[in-house]
């Protein structure tokens, strides 16, 4: 048999498709699994065990002229199966292009009434919530079961050696403080606050991209915190999962940390501002905490991804999360 899943958004959204991967292996032991995945996101998988081939679409290059590649190369491989996690047109198109025997989906991507097999994409309620995770697995559950698998990613030696010669003694927490909408992310006072009810002995890693250097820079200054470095733009994907699975814990947004913070289980706090967790983008380590307001705000959730400034201007979201909930080593 042979498989290629599809998952071109983001970080995090490459991470929560993994498991597919990890249960195509166990019940098809002799498979042969890609992944295709945007630019930038395949050093995610870099060394994953159960991979055969990442297939990388390079949107700049010219979104469509690539895709167009990609689809010849999909043709060569003959697949057996094309599961696309990805719910917008061009993944849809590049599905039912690919030449492969059978293909699956979910009903919101607009060629999705073309695919073998078509599942309903739903969020479940705050008394029964529904994780991407579990609707990921969907897709492939004729085929294999109706079993939970975790999301993994596999640093190498050489990841943790330097993780580990980051800080070789002392123990150690990671925060991520920052994300794409400003509606997800805890407001850089309040990440202060917690950092410090941290010990002073221990040290407070920064997390992030490139983009995120000034921001981790800012919260450094405003800390008061001796031990607080800031290695935003500073770690790969791999390095920064090898360095939050020995962290005492690791504190983020609803965000991508959380995600490869649960694919090596490492523990974790995931803090939800305007998003909610009925959304399905908790963390799944086996010790992760969910921390959101205890007010009643009817303007919340105010979108399923965030936004770029708070509708109402008050963003009480963030703004009234007791710090003294927060769990801390």
């Amino acid at each position: 048999m042979k498989f290629l899943i599809i998952q071109t958004a983001f970080i995090g959204d490459v991470v929560l498709a993994t498991p597919l991967v990890e249960k195509l292996r166990r019940f098809f032991p002799n498979a042969e699994i890609d992944f295709l995945v945007r630019k930038g996101n395949e050093r995610l998988l870099t060394g994953h065990p159960y991979l055969r081939k990442v297939l990388v679409w390079d949107k700049k290059k010219g979104k469509y002229k690539d895709a167009y590649r990609l689809v010849r190369l999909m043709r060569q491989e003959r697949y057996d199966w094309v599961v696309n996690c990805q719910r917008f047109a061009v993944s849809g198109l590049m599905t039912i292009l690919s030449g492969a025997k059978n293909t699956a989906g979910f009903d919101k991507n607009p060629f999705s009434y073309l695919f073998s097999r078509r599942l309903m994409h739903q969020f479940g309620t705050a008394q029964k919530p529904v994780h991407e995770v579990q609707r990921n697995l969907g897709l492939i559950e004729h085929l294999t079961d109706s079993s939970f698998e975790r999301p993994r990613l596999y640093p190498s030696e050489v990841d943790c050696l330097k993780a580990k010669q980051l800080c070789p003694e002392r123990r150690y927490v990671c925060i991520a403080p920052t994300s794409v909408w400003f509606t997800k992310e805890f407001p850089a006072h309040k990440w202060v606050e917690l950092i410090k009810k941290i010990p002073d002995g221990d040290v407070v890693f920064l997390l992030g991209g490139k983009e995120d250097v000034e921001p981790c820079e800012r919260i450094l200054q405003m800390s008061e915190h001796s031990g607080v470095v800031n290695l935003a733009g500073k770690l790969t994907f791999l390095e920064s999962a090898a360095l939050m699975q020995g962290a005492s814990m690791n504190y983020a947004n609803d965000s991508a940390p959380i995600h490869i913070a649960s694919a090596v289980n490492a523990p974790i706090v995931g803090v939800f501002c305007s998003t909610v967790p009925r959304f399905g983008f908790t963390p799944l380590s086996d010790e992760s905490f969910v921390i959101e307001t205890t007010e009643n705000l009817d303007c919340r959730p105010c979108g399923l991804h965030g936004r770029s400034d708070c509708p109402l201007g008050h963003f009480r979201c963030a703004e009234s999360i007791d710090i003294g909930r927060f769990p801390v080593k």
